[in-house]
């Protein structure tokens, strides 16, 4: 065994109960036994709950929630070549107490020098609906998700500590490799879904690659964190048997940039077509609403363009993954899915002119 419990087989009752003293949750007695049942349908990481037994009753928590690195060695190896699961640790202990969004408690964050061993272990917050991409949400999931946007970009917003966190700075040769991958991911995501994706859309895909082999490299200042995989797989709705609306999971993917990449992801690829269509309006004043009660000032006339523009973030993540993670029939679906709403949100209103321009 390692150092790092990194499969839930793994974990001790002794490692159990010694990381349960140190949270505040286990002030008698021990963990004597720990099984455990697969959740939740990441890709990149696989989540567990575990029922944890005492020798005196009552004890402690009867379940809690983990995260591993992923069983499949491609994803696995994509996560760790991307530093992905050094992120979400460094997420949870060093950036979460600092934001106003809703996350698990965090019992252990724990990560090898290897960047791939890790183990982070959360309070449980089910019963709970999981988010589901592929079934979309209702108008209400939208406007909770949108909330919790704000509360993750206002208290980041220019915090000069937060944007100078060492490990959330832009790696060049990330970036190159992003740029050299790229273009065989889109060549993998042609072949895989030509006769499932529709026609128009895919072309916009086959445009966004080109653009994108153009512009890689070319940051803005960033204004803030950005979760950069704001979809529903990634969030709980009434969690805790509905005591509480939302909590927002999967934070591998953190990083420093511009707000609007978040909303537009979630409201192109996020929410499904036909809600955003009929609910976007309403969901962006929202977002300035909330934002602007936090303490950054802003209206929809100023985020247009960069929400028009970062619908185009969940069209290029949707064809990265689809090539570099494992394939599954619901990340088939799952991808689809993704690519359909941020294709017809950027081709409603314009998305690569802009981002050309």
């Amino acid at each position: 065994m390692t150092a790092i419990p990194s499969h839930p087989d793994s974990i001790t009752p002794a490692w159990l109960t010694e990381r349960l003293r140190a949270a505040g949750l286990l002030e008698r007695g021990s963990v004597t036994a720990i099984r455990w049942e697969p959740i939740g349908t990441g890709q990149v990481g696989d989540s567990v709950r575990l029922h944890v037994s005492y020798d005196q009753p009552g004890a402690g928590p009867a379940t809690l929630a983990g995260k591993f690195p992923a069983a499949d060695p491609t994803s696995r190896g994509t996560a760790a070549m991307f530093g992905l699961y050094a992120k979400e640790v460094g997420f949870y202990r060093e950036l979460q107490q600092h934001l106003g969004v809703r996350v698990p408690r965090t019992i252990a964050a724990e990560i090898a020098p290897d960047g791939v061993d890790f183990i982070l272990l959360f309070e449980d917050l089910g019963p709970a609906r999981g988010g589901n991409q592929i079934a979309g949400c209702t108008a209400e999931d939208a406007r909770v998700g949108v909330i919790q946007a704000a509360a993750l970009h206002a208290p980041s917003w220019g915090h000069a500590e937060i944007l100078a966190t060492e490990w959330l700075q832009p790696k060049p040769e990330v970036i190159t490799q992003i740029g050299a991958l790229y273009p065989n991911a889109q060549a993998i995501f042609r072949e895989r879904y030509a006769d499932s994706l529709e026609p128009e859309f895919m072309a916009l895909c086959e445009e966004l690659a080109e653009v994108n082999a153009e512009r890689m490299g070319r940051q803005d200042p960033p204004q803030c964190l950005i979760h950069g995989d704001f979809r529903l797989d990634n969030m709980l709705f009434d969690i805790k048997g509905g005591a509480e609306p939302i909590a927002v999971l999967d934070w591998q993917t953190v990083a420093l940039g511009n707000a609007m990449t978040d909303i537009g992801y979630f409201l192109g690829t996020g929410i499904g077509d036909e809600l955003r269509r009929v609910h976007e309006n309403e969901l962006l004043d929202l977002y300035c609403a909330e934002m602007t009660a936090r303490g950054v000032p802003l209206t929809r006339d100023a985020i247009w363009d960069d929400y028009v523009i970062g619908a185009l973030h969940g069209v290029s993540t949707a064809v990265f993954s689809a090539a570099y993670v494992e394939r599954t029939e619901r990340g088939d679906a799952n991808f689809l899915s993704m690519a359909r709403g941020g294709c017809a949100l950027a081709l409603q209103h314009g998305s690569i002119a802009k981002l050309k321009g």
